[in-house]
């Protein structure tokens, strides 16, 4: 992460699953294997096309749906281990998991912008996200529901506050981006590509890379 600079005037605020990579085949193969060897059956088959009704929602939340016969408990226990088997699995595959032109898109904006990082994610994955694909130093900040417990809109506000930023867009790819966008008081920019489809948005992109074409 990029020391933290002062001032800084306008942001880019990025979701990460459905936005920049899909992970959900990887994934969905990992927690059906944690659940396997803990003898707990998901509600219905870990799938990546289950995944993408999935990603973008809290963690706690996913887990309900995926195991809505275990207790509050149960589920943190559970998906404790679908994130350790997740971490493995992402730290070791081999798949192209970026939609095209992430990388270099984020490296050119981030000449001019501060490119932050803002996710319902579990701890440490925003984290893995950066050294799988050699991002660091191109993030000024992150945060995420691991960290904080907090909603996205909840964190996006924390963000702006802790970096000093007073102009950002949030680019995401769901309604829960679209509703944390209206808590914020941020524009929303709507990643047509990805796992939802908001019906509301102040602009919309059909490839990342159409970011540097954004009058910011």
């Amino acid at each position: 992460m990029k020391e933290e600079e002062s001032n800084i005037m306008k942001a880019i605020i990025l979701d990460v699953d459905g936005t920049l990579w899909d992970t959900t085949g990887v994934v969905a193969e990992a927690w059906m294997q944690a659940a396997s060897e803990l003898m707990i059956p998901p509600d219905t088959p870990i799938t990546a096309d289950r995944l993408k009704q999935e990603f973008g929602k809290p963690m706690d939340e996913i887990a309900a749906n995926l195991f809505p016969t275990l207790s509050e408990s149960q589920r943190a226990l559970v998906m404790e281990s679908c994130c350790e088997y997740e971490e493995f699995y992402l730290e070791n595959a081999r798949e192209h998991l970026l939609f095209d032109g992430v990388k270099e898109t984020i490296l050119t904006l981030s000449q001019n912008y501060a490119v932050c990082i803002v996710s319902n994610c579990q701890k440490g994955y925003i984290e893995l996200f950066l050294k799988k694909t050699g991002l660091e130093n191109a993030i000024t900040d992150f945060e995420c529901f691991g960290n904080t417990g907090l909603s996205k809109g909840e964190n996006i506000r924390l963000l702006m506050e802790r970096a000093q930023i007073t102009d950002a867009v949030y680019v995401g790819d769901t309604k829960g981006d679209a509703d944390a966008c209206t808590f914020a008081g941020i524009p929303f920019i709507f990643a047509e590509y990805g796992f939802g489809s908001p019906t509301h948005y102040a602009h919309k992109i059909t490839r990342f890379p159409e970011l540097l074409e954004y009058p910011f």
